[in-house]
């Protein structure tokens, strides 16, 4: 046979080389693994993965969408994600009663005549002060808000306030709002005066007549309620596929209208409708 052709053992030539020992030959498991991993480096490049193989760290969360415009936003602070969806929130149907008021002081935001605004989160609710704080301030100074567009001016504070937004439990809501002659069913926010109830249900949860995520939700609930500190009452749906303003009364229903939780529009317009 010509140089560089193998001989197969059994047709004679060299002496055959013994097997080696059985710790050092692959078993059949061992085969199979060696196996499926060619496999899956041959599918990396198609973008195909064994998902039970992965038990490292899964990719690092991205911020939610912003409600403006529906696209990607830059998180406001380092690691802001968005919060559980409706399905897995859980929501106390009740609380201790008591407030704990949180520790952040903003810088005003908007013109006109100062209203100063503090945040307090019923004890047992499971919500961070500081966290509802930080987010409501964010919501407040958003482009498509009331003090963006000249209608006020608001700053965030720990010590003497013009309103206070507590964030309460279904049952210390309805309370609080009965306070003020308002029937609240255990559903609704209210804004009483004093200032801005937000039931915890509505927060965690968003509105089922809502098109978007809770945290979306809250931008209607702080706008809506700001709205009716600022004097203003509610409106109607201006026709069929038109924004919603926010001072409509959208968790009832939305009339043909489609959800909106800002005051104005992209371009600066002021979403309205017809007043009730």
């Amino acid at each position: 046979m010509g140089r560089g052709r193998c001989r197969h053992p059994s047709s004679g030539g060299r002496t055959p080389r013994p097997r080696p020992p059985a710790r050092t030959r692959l078993t059949r498991r061992g085969r199979l693994l060696v196996l499926l991993l060619c496999l899956a480096a041959g599918l990396g490049g198609t973008g195909l993965a064994i998902a039970a193989w992965d038990t490292g760290p899964g990719p690092t969360p991205r911020a939610a969408p912003d409600p403006a415009t529906g696209g990607p936003a830059a998180p406001d602070s380092p690691g802001e994600v968005s919060s559980d969806p409706p399905s897995r929130a859980r929501v106390p149907d009740s609380g201790s009663g008591t407030f704990a008021p949180a520790r952040l002081n903003g810088s005003p935001v908007g013109s006109g005549t100062l209203r100063r605004y503090q945040v307090q989160v019923e004890r047992g609710s499971g919500v961070e002060p500081d966290e509802a704080a930080a987010e409501i301030q964010r919501i407040v100074a958003h482009p498509r808000g009331w003090a963006r567009n000249g209608r006020g001016r608001f700053q965030l504070v720990t010590g003497k306030a013009d309103f206070v937004i507590r964030i309460a439990t279904p049952k210390t809501a309805d309370r609080l709002c009965a306070e003020a002659g308002l029937d609240t069913g255990g559903e609704l926010n209210c804004e009483t005066g004093k200032g801005v109830v937000v039931n915890l249900k509505r927060w965690l949860t968003g509105s089922p007549r809502f098109a978007g995520a809770p945290a979306a939700y809250r931008h209607l609930i702080i706008n809506h309620e700001l709205g009716h500190a600022l004097g203003l009452g509610h409106l109607g749906c201006p026709g069929p596929g038109r924004p919603a303003p926010v001072m409509m009364q959208q968790i009832k229903g939305l009339d043909g209208c489609d959800s909106n939780a800002h005051p104005y529009g992209t371009n600066g317009t002021y979403l309205a409708g017809p007043a009730l």
